[in-house]
């Protein structure tokens, strides 16, 4: 039985105590050598990866490094091999699917009731929405309209309506557009991108970012700063942290 040599050449280095697990750096990774696993980023097989480093710029906390030893050569059958096993195994398309449930509509809660003679020994009343649009997934939402036009848009991570009790009061009221992502699981830079023909094509009057104290959820700030910046906007920008007991923890501009 022979034994495989591994020739020294240039490979990807991830530090595990750097790596916080944001997934940034797996869109950037053509050949896909990048899976996150347990949430922390891994070289899934070293004869995937080819050594250029297309994926280092994305790393915020530097983990990821180029170093030379002895590695698989790569591969470019097994990359095939790989790619396709992957898109086999991807779920549906989350683009435009005719599914009744992501038609696009607007409504309006109704008005507050004001005054109550008999709260004391009344039950609380249900509390009402402040949504105002559906769908809200940041992937199925339409480019222009009115609903980005002239709007306060709120950028919320998944987990912090969950979080947070009284979300809809304390962040979406006033008529806000919300958008929600997660920024571990979800193409980074296909937000990005999406985003920034948002900036580019309406005129958005400010934008609140609420995330989870977690740091792979600092991805969302990311995202949206990165497109501001290829949209060319300049636009208000709010970031709000929320604990992971539903705390507002701090708020900046």
């Amino acid at each position: 039985m022979s034994v495989m040599t591994k020739a020294a050449r240039k490979i990807v280095k991830i530090d595990p105590d750097k790596c916080n697990g944001c997934g940034l750096c797996v869109p950037k990774c053509a050949e896909g050598a990048i899976q996150i696993v347990d949430g922390k980023a891994r070289l899934a097989a070293e004869n995937l990866c080819d050594g250029l480093g297309n994926c280092l710029g994305e790393c915020p906390r530097g983990a990821i490094t180029i170093e030379e030893r002895p590695a698989e050569a790569f591969d470019e059958q097994a990359v095939a091999k790989h790619l396709s096993a992957a898109k086999a195994a991807e779920p549906a398309p989350k683009l435009p699917c005719g599914c009744p449930g992501t038609m696009a509509r607007r409504f309006h809660a109704p008005a507050r009731a004001t005054g109550c003679t008999s709260c004391e020994t009344s039950p609380a009343p249900a509390r009402r929405s402040e949504l105002t649009h559906w769908p809200v997934q940041l992937t199925l939402l339409a480019e222009k309209g009115d609903l980005w036009q002239g709007a306060d848009v709120l950028f919320a991570a998944d987990c912090v309506a969950y979080a947070m009790a009284d979300f809809h009061e304390r962040l979406l009221a006033g008529g806000k557009t919300l958008a929600v992502a997660c920024p571990k699981l979800d193409d980074g830079s296909a937000y990005v991108e999406k985003l920034a023909r948002i900036f580019a094509n309406n005129d958005l009057r400010s934008i609140t970012i609420a995330r989870m104290e977690v740091p792979c959820c600092g991805g969302l700030e990311r995202i949206v700063r990165a497109a501001l910046e290829q949209a060319g906007c300049d636009v208000p920008v709010k970031t709000i942290v929320v604990s992971v007991h539903g705390e507002l923890m701090s708020e900046t501009n």
